[in-house]
């Protein structure tokens, strides 16, 4: 309880989100199977049928259990820890901007294809994750069962590779083009909140590996 109490202190706004992305996403998966169907974001005649709240609502549930512990676990591996560094209403902002910006492109890069959905909260979280990676660039994690820390910045890479891979493949339901875009949209936000910080990051990232 202590420990959980440590992470969550000063972090009023991830906590929250990761409850409700928990909480939302635990009701789609099982007791209500609609709501997932219901908040799916369908780029094709979107306009048409003006269901414009899917390029936030998508963004609450998932496609299986995988799908959001993972999300879950890069959230709170790298997001309350980036609440406290910038502050409540900086890091909202960070969140919605990941969120929106990678529904946004993800409605235009579908428009034309009628059969295609996406859901799940991986852009506004790839933009926590790699805007994490800006401020904390020598941060690292450990993911069991591995014995060693991982470096953030291999994670966040592994995590676009994925990405990128698997957008190629268009496999499921999983918007893996928010992920590319929620990263890209990390990164541009700390150049403009904190100029000079993207640079600092890159020589930290140097100086970790040159070591």
């Amino acid at each position: 309880m202590d420990s959980l109490l440590r992470t969550t202190t000063g972090a009023p706004a991830a906590t929250l989100l990761l409850l409700t992305i928990l909480v939302v996403s635990a009701l789609g998966l099982t007791r209500w199977p609609g709501l997932v169907t219901q908040q799916l974001l369908r780029p094709h005649g979107l306009a048409r049928r003006g269901d414009w709240h899917t390029l936030v609502t998508s963004g609450f549930i998932h496609a299986d259990l995988m799908h959001l512990l993972f999300n879950a676990f890069t959230f709170w591996a790298f997001g309350f820890g980036l609440e406290r560094a910038l502050g409540t209403p900086l890091f909202v902002l960070l969140y919605a901007a990941g969120l929106l910006v990678s529904s946004g492109i993800t409605a235009w890069l579908h428009r034309r294809e009628p059969g295609y959905a996406s859901l799940g909260a991986s852009g506004a979280i790839s933009a926590v994750l790699f805007a994490s990676i800006v401020v904390f660039p020598q941060a690292s994690i450990y993911i069991l069962p591995l014995p060693f820390p991982i470096p953030a910045p291999v994670f966040a890479v592994a995590y676009l590779v994925f990405s990128v891979l698997a957008s190629r493949a268009r496999t499921g339901r999983i918007n893996h083009d928010a992920h590319i875009a929620g990263a890209l949209t990390g990164v541009v936000f700390m150049a403009l909140v904190a100029p000079g910080s993207v640079g600092q990051a890159l020589g930290g990232l140097f100086g970790l590996f040159g070591s």
